[in-house]
């Protein structure tokens, strides 16, 4: 698949690159981009803390008072619930939202996802080198190049750093380098950029 390269004020052609099929031409399917999806997602939220019930409490158990004859309820342990430091009755449980999934099933995502936006919302650029890394003459370049809505910006090894400095408060631009390219990113955007170093990396992730 053969796509024209940009400058990044997106207008000017300088040239095409041949986009690896087996990356960018896979058929994307609902369900494995749904589950990649839900792996991530569930993967990021934290493990619920557990509370500490009786059995977890570090008291005596030793009974403290007589069983009759003392005027008060009768007790035998420390850690009860009434007790200041005791366990807590019926306290949150530990739950872990951690999910694995086949690492093949990861990569097939991330192939799928790239693929969907080689049909419709990719563009290559040959860098994000820019001569005024202002966020005001950027914003002039995205909208010259017709980039509106959510727009995801993939470098090589590391993000110009001009490029990001620049883009860092246009307000639903997001950059990254090729080595943190992610399902769930890639979909919810609406434009993906991709750099001929980014492609290059994608490419060799997968054939490596």
């Amino acid at each position: 698949m053969k796509v024209k390269v940009h400058t990044i004020d997106g207008v000017q052609a300088s040239g095409d690159v041949e986009l690896n099929d087996a990356v960018f031409g896979v058929e994307p399917r609902a369900d494995i981009l749904h589950r990649v999806v839900t792996w991530q997602l569930e993967n990021r939220r934290g493990t619920a803390r557990p509370t500490r019930e009786r059995s977890d409490v570090a008291r005596t158990g030793k009974k403290f008072g007589r069983q009759k004859g003392g005027g008060t309820a009768r007790h035998g342990d420390r850690a009860a619930p009434i007790f200041i430091g005791g366990g807590k009755a019926h306290g949150a449980r530990k739950r872990d939202f951690h999910q694995s999934l086949n690492k093949k099933i990861r990569a097939l995502g991330l192939r799928m996802a790239l693929s969907s936006k080689a049909r419709e919302g990719l563009v290559v650029v040959d860098s994000l080198e820019l001569k005024d890394a202002k966020t005001k003459a950027l914003k002039g370049h995205f909208d010259k190049a017709g980039w509106s809505g959510k727009v995801l910006v993939i470098d090589g090894d590391a993000v110009n750093e001009g490029f990001r400095l620049a883009a860092g408060n246009l307000p639903g631009v997001n950059v990254m380098p090729a080595a943190g390219a992610n399902v769930y990113d890639i979909l919810k955007h609406d434009t993906l950029v991709l750099t001929k170093d980014a492609v290059a990396k994608l490419e060799a992730r997968f054939n490596g």
